[in-house]
């Protein structure tokens, strides 16, 4: 091969390479993001667009969303919570479409009193369908220092990770179960700060307590990596043993302990996947699972 045709092929080999090589955008908070009108004078962003804070008060909640849509990327922001009393206060981080049938992939932060753990709580909507539950006590304080927190999001599955490590995994069975699972939807990104004082802290039993208020949220280095449809991260062995040791220790409520199998087919497989055939059992047989079934009887029950 002359050497004209070894640098012609190199450059396309470098051309390929470049073409495939996923690249991570900084998310401007000054000019690629939306602040929601209902709370705009709750928004404080800082000068170069890298950070922005939201805070709530007795007046109102703030939030914001990114002008683009996106399909198939990793989403990154570190955050920081409001500190101290903060029970009743939601903070979020998620991805959503929109319409009846929407797709969307949730962090979900519920604030507690001071020195007990803030709630993880996730959850994911595939063409309007949800209960997909799960939810962690923290085990570290959100609002000492900044976290970042990851939506790996493709063809394949549906990744939540905390400082770079992944706590929970959502994989695609449209094709062996006829589950739904967000393919075609395009999503933007969405914070916000709001007063869930209905629910968010034990049920809704201990509410906001407005003398601590305001209650500010800081988020800074919101990166968008955007993916080939094709595009896959499986998950490494060391992957898989960090997922099982934060159920082990730090899952509060798993949406699988809370319906009978036929209901929720995917929670055998990814027990089988992530944990080995050896940890398989059907949902609700755990403590937990058996408690939330029978707190979702009684409930129903009530209603009727």
């Amino acid at each position: 091969m002359s050497s004209s045709s070894s640098l012609r092929a190199a450059a396309a080999l470098l051309f390929i390479c470049n073409c495939l090589v996923a690249v991570s955008i900084a998310t401007d908070l000054v000019k690629d993001v939306d602040i929601d009108e209902w709370g705009k004078e709750h928004v404080k962003v800082s000068e170069d667009g890298a950070s922005l804070s939201l805070s709530l008060d007795k007046d109102s909640g703030s939030g914001f969303q990114t002008k683009e849509e996106y399909l198939f990327s990793r989403f990154d922001v570190e955050l920081k919570l409001s500190p101290g009393y903060s029970a009743g206060v939601v903070t979020t981080f998620y991805l959503s479409s929109l319409g009846t049938k929407h797709d969307e992939i949730d962090f979900e932060f519920l604030g507690n009193v001071t020195g007990e753990p803030i709630t993880l709580h996730t959850n994911i909507y595939s063409q309007g369908e949800g209960l997909k539950e799960k939810t962690y006590n923290l085990w570290y304080d959100p609002s000492e220092e900044y976290h970042l927190y990851s939506v790996v999001w493709n063809l394949e599955r549906i990744v939540f990770m905390v400082d770079d490590k992944p706590i929970r995994v959502h994989n695609n069975h449209e094709k062996d179960l006829n589950l739904p699972y967000p393919t075609k939807q395009p999503m933007r990104v969405y914070a916000s700060i709001w007063n869930g004082d209905d629910w968010a802290t034990k049920g809704g039993s201990v509410k906001i307590n407005w003398q601590y208020a305001p209650y500010v949220a800081h988020y800074r280095n919101l990166n968008i990596t955007e993916y080939e449809q094709g595009e896959d991260h499986p998950l490494t062995q060391e992957d898989k043993d960090y997922i099982e040791m934060v159920e082990e220790e730090h899952m509060i409520y798993n949406y699988c302990d809370a319906y009978e199998k036929e209901i929720v087919p995917e929670c055998d497989l990814f027990v089988k996947i992530i944990m080995g055939e050896s940890r398989m059992e059907k949902p609700g047989d755990s403590v937990i699972g058996c408690v939330m079934w029978e707190i979702l009887r009684i409930e129903e029950m009530l209603t009727l």
